[in-house]
């Protein structure tokens, strides 16, 4: 059970933030990333860990809060929004500020480390939400929000680059939990990154619906 106060703050004056970023990291994003936290931490819980819930939770609503600075080092940045914000001592302690902290900097995909802490393995494990169709709609509209002068073959080819850099065979991406449901549907993608004409299909019927 979240702390009523905490979920009402980060309801009223954080996730409202989100509504600035592109279109694949909008509140809805950030919803998701928390709801998926908390089923792996209550996971987690049943089987003997002692995990804070209300720490998941805003590490979860705040993880991506630092896309205001920019992509590059949202992390960092999401890391130092968490350590400035004095609203969050009403609920935690300078000590499992830092934790959030550190977890919010380490979730990023094509992090050179694995996260410091369970919370932030937690963090991103559900930030890699992997619904094959979902990734790859969110890959066309980052290219759609950050290119848009890109033609549609620019845009085929660079989210086919992407897919197969991050999520293909051999890719970037790490899970932290494999007996999560993301293990599963990452081979799913992965057949479908790996056949050309199942991808330029799903591609063609994304672009089109983002395209209008």
């Amino acid at each position: 059970m979240i702390t009523p106060e905490l979920q009402q703050y980060v309801e009223q004056e954080i996730l409202p933030r989100y509504e600035h970023h592109d279109a694949a990291h909008r509140r809805d994003h950030a919803e998701t990333v928390i709801n998926q936290s908390l089923v792996i931490a209550r996971q987690l819980n049943a089987h003997g860990d002692s995990l804070d819930e209300d720490m998941v939770y805003a590490i979860a609503a705040y993880h991506d809060t630092g896309l205001c600075e920019g992509r590059e080092r949202h992390h960092e940045a999401s890391a130092r929004i968490i350590r400035q914000d004095k609203e969050l001592r009403r609920w935690f302690t300078g000590e499992q500020i830092e934790i959030m902290a550190d977890a919010a900097e380490d979730h990023r995909a094509s992090a050179k480390h694995a996260p410091r802490t369970i919370y932030g393995r937690i963090v991103a494990e559900a930030d890699r939400v992997i619904v094959p169709e979902t990734i790859i709609m969110r890959t066309i509209q980052y290219g759609l929000d950050h290119y848009p002068t890109l033609d549609r073959e620019a845009h085929y080819e660079r989210t086919v680059q992407h897919l197969r850099e991050k999520y293909g065979d051999g890719g970037y991406l790490q899970l932290w939990f494999p007996d999560s449901p993301n293990a599963a549907r990452l081979q799913q993608l992965r057949q479908i990154i790996n056949d050309p004409t199942q991808l330029r299909d799903v591609f063609d019927t994304l672009f089109d619906k983002m395209a209008d």
